[in-house]
């Protein structure tokens, strides 16, 4: 007989792990760690609320794999024995609670903010080309930076950093990693034409765009294994100056290339299309043709997870249709216990855009409530 439990609900297998719902805690950037980029007590208390739920499947906050990829104050990092142990702490308690954590690794590229980059040890902004963005969402706005243009030896370096983070990650207790080539940083450049330009092997046709992430995906599966390795795209999104004309083309054959080089791989893990800064927009005659069926359908019934300001009811409907998983951010920011609120179809709390980004704040961060209407059912 069928399952009366929603397929949301139901484990699933993603490498080594038997994860026991489908419900993803998203990477959500919260700049709490300290100015050496190590984290605390808090992100340990964090996370280790969030893994209540046994089986359930985290991804962590992006994480900076050097100091050359970091420029932003208050992130983690993932490149020395501080922040190595830091984050041993946090992992160590999310496998107290029966749950799983990947590293999200990441790199700015043009992002990067030049006076953080400069303070923490004079390193230049650096892109596959030198084209510069205007943050739209930027409190103060700044005169635009040109980035300095990689050289080939430095983009060969760039993979080796990848994977030694990788490696630390391992050693830091995670059950994997996933790379950040979503949303407008450095693995995201080097994909799209809008922010790569370049004319050697490195730039122009589709083959080209994808040889330093290729590069990067090799490199980690050989450090750490294809099993312990996923990657987030963005193949819609317009954040931070991002948006080719036509995406699908570079992004499909991009997981082609991942699925037959790596059978084992992970997951894919993609954001939906229609999403303006991550707040969520309507069908109209200008985005309707944006899809992901043509990734989904490459990658076949390997693990997927979609993400995008998903409400209870597209989750469950999502994965009952497509399979895969869903990413939740800001739902499980404010909702500990979200996959048991999902699964009882209790309230959410809501979230406080306010507390977000708070450098070292406790508020905002470890004290959203767990709900006392599950407590008393499970009592």
């Amino acid at each position: 007989m069928p399952s009366s439990v929603a397929p949301l609900f139901q484990p699933i297998r993603i490498g080594n792990l038997n994860v026991q719902h489908r419900i993803v805690m998203a990477p959500l950037t919260r700049f709490r760690a300290n100015k050496a980029h190590v984290h605390g007590e808090l992100a340990k208390t964090y996370y280790g609320q969030r893994a209540g739920v046994p089986g359930t499947l985290i991804v962590t906050e992006a994480t900076f794999i050097a100091p050359q990829a970091a420029g932003y104050a208050n992130v983690p990092g993932i490149w020395n024995a501080d922040q190595i142990a830091g984050w041993k702490a946090v992992t160590e308690t999310v496998h107290a609670k029966g749950s799983f954590i990947f590293l999200q690794l990441w790199s700015l590229g043009r992002t990067a903010d030049p006076d953080v980059l400069k303070e923490e040890g004079s390193f230049d902004v650096i892109a596959p080309s030198p084209i510069p963005y205007i943050d739209e969402y930027a409190p103060v706005k700044k005169e635009p930076v040109v980035p300095r243009e990689l050289k080939v030896s430095e983009i060969k370096d760039f993979a080796q950093l990848y994977s030694k983070a990788a490696s630390n990650a391992i050693e830091a207790g995670f059950d994997g990693v996933e790379l950040h080539s979503a949303n407008g940083y450095l693995l995201d450049q080097f994909l799209q034409d809008v922010t790569n330009q370049r004319t050697d092997e490195y730039g122009g046709s589709v083959e080209n765009r994808l040889r330093f992430p290729l590069e990067v995906i090799n490199a980690v599966v050989k450090a750490v294994g294809a099993e312990r390795t996923g990657i987030r795209l963005s193949p819609w999104s317009k954040f931070q100056g991002m948006g080719m004309e036509d995406p699908l083309p570079t992004f499909t054959t991009l997981v082609e290339r991942i699925r037959d080089a790596h059978p084992n791989f992970a997951y894919i893990h993609a954001i939906e299309p229609r999403l303006n800064a991550f707040v969520k927009e309507g069908i109209t005659k200008e985005n309707q043709h944006e899809t992901n069926d043509p990734l989904r359908k490459a990658w076949g019934d390997r693990p997927y997870i979609a993400a995008g300001g998903l409400e209870r009811a597209e989750a469950i409907e999502i994965v009952k249709n497509e399979g895969g998983l869903v990413a939740f951010g800001r739902h499980f920011l404010a909702n500990p216990d979200l996959p048991l609120r999902l699964k009882e179809n209790v309230a959410l709390t809501p979230y406080n855009r306010n507390t977000f980004y708070t450098p070292e704040a406790a508020a905002g961060y470890i004290d959203y409530p767990f709900s006392e209407q599950i407590a008393s059912v499970k009592a």
